[in-house]
């Protein structure tokens, strides 16, 4: 491997394989990630390089923080099965002197108005009653979804419309900001729930069974993938913006609804939203233009970063946010980082972390301070700054955000 100290990122050239770039310089990467850079970057039909984010870290067969430029064929488990997941951020005109003393009432009503939380028994992560503006929403999503799993009848028992508007669990998350100006924004993290699951899991199976079919051999089984002209190619990329679609529905829903819920509270003047907004994806695949070539670029924890295009980095439950304008940097295929990145697995965390650790990082933040959010404490994740700066050139920073209340999936 190959550091060179006059650019911004590190090369990484192995033998059969196309380059990979690394915006890593000061921030941490396991070897299992630099495996798996390796190992995508020596699949045939990968364009001119793979680019590694600053927050990479070990994935589903390609590495979390990835930036995969293809020709011909996508790889299903790069693209992963939180499909369209991202971010979404609105700059209220609220300013902290609004805000009451606690915010403890302010989260309990955020979340009773947005489900969130795993599948488990009842299910207390869906809807039960639709709501009205989901029931819309839906009607917009839901023939384009019957022609999906009519082709695809494994994919129609998964939770669809249940599931629009809601937030699920793991690092997803909503939560009330300041800026460095003092303005109140609400920011929250989610994807494609239920239904992008069933999509992504479907045709993760489906490309494995075509590399059985063709005798094609793969240094990880993961990277199993489908190929223009196949079978089962044009239903994915539809599936997939399908489920794009849906997760980008579903954040603008969410925030409507925490929206209203700040509009509704006695603790709040009135005020102002949108006058800066911005929706992005983070875990997809999308058509585009790179260095002479149309190619499929999937971004597995990436955020694109077209010059002046806007984007949303967030920290852990402790660390700061930053919405970010791109610089359009070619090299990393107009991408940034999606996030801090984990530094530990959650079972670690777990081992590692205990309340009274987690409550003093989150000191001063209305959030859960309690074991079942452990794995998501603000130690397991690597230094939000050392992130930043290692991507310099990639974007610029447009406001620094501190969260003052986060609702934990």
């Amino acid at each position: 491997m190959t550091a060179q100290a006059d650019l911004p990122y590190e090369i990484d050239q192995h033998e059969g394989a196309k380059p990979v770039k690394r915006w890593t310089r000061g921030v941490p990467i396991e070897s299992g990630a630099l495996r798996q850079l390796a190992n995508v970057a020596s699949m045939p039909f990968v364009h001119r390089w793979v680019a590694a984010m600053p927050d990479a870290h070990v994935g589903r067969g390609a590495t979390i923080g990835s930036v995969i430029p293809t020709i011909g064929a996508v790889i299903p488990a790069a693209v992963g099965v939180d499909l369209g997941c991202g971010m979404i951020a609105v700059r209220t005109s609220l300013v902290a002197a609004d805000l009451p003393d606690t915010l403890k009432t302010l989260r309990s009503e955020i979340e009773a108005a947005v489900p969130h939380g795993h599948s488990r028994g009842r299910d207390r992560g869906r809807w039960h009653d639709l709501p009205k503006p989901v029931s819309k929403a839906w009607a917009s999503l839901a023939d384009r979804h019957q022609v999906i799993t009519d082709k695809h009848r494994a994919i129609a028992g998964a939770n669809s419309y249940v599931h629009l508007g809601t937030l699920g669990g793991g690092n997803h998350f909503i939560e009330v900001c300041l800026d460095e100006a003092e303005k109140v924004w609400v920011m929250l993290h989610s994807g494609s729930r239920g239904v992008g699951n069933r999509i992504g899991s479907h045709f993760i199976r489906l490309a494995r069974e075509e590399m059985k079919r063709w005798f094609i051999h793969l240094p990880d089984l993961d990277l199993a993938y489908l190929s223009e002209g196949s079978q089962h190619f044009d239903d994915y990329i539809e599936a997939v913006s399908w489920a794009q679609d849906f997760a980008r529905q579903s954040r603008e829903l969410m925030m409507g609804a925490v929206l209203e819920v700040l509009r509704r509270s006695d603790a709040l003047p009135e005020f102002r939203h949108g006058d800066l907004a911005v929706n992005c994806h983070h875990n997809y695949v999308a058509r585009e233009h790179h260095y002479g070539e149309d190619v499929f670029v999937t971004r597995k924890g990436a955020v694109r970063a077209g010059a002046g295009e806007l984007g949303i980095i967030p920290g852990s439950m402790g660390a700061r946010s930053y919405i970010v304008r791109g610089k359009g940097n070619p090299e990393s295929f107009c991408s940034c980082s999606h996030g801090a990145g984990r530094v530990m697995s959650r079972t670690e965390a777990k081992r590692r972390f205990t309340v009274a650790d987690h409550e003093a990082a989150t000191a001063g933040i209305e959030c859960r301070k309690d074991a079942s959010v452990i794995d998501e404490t603000p130690a397991a994740y690597k230094s939000i700054e050392a992130v930043m700066a290692a991507q310099a050139d990639l974007v610029e920073v447009v406001h620094s955000l501190r969260q003052v209340l986060c609702v934990k999936g």
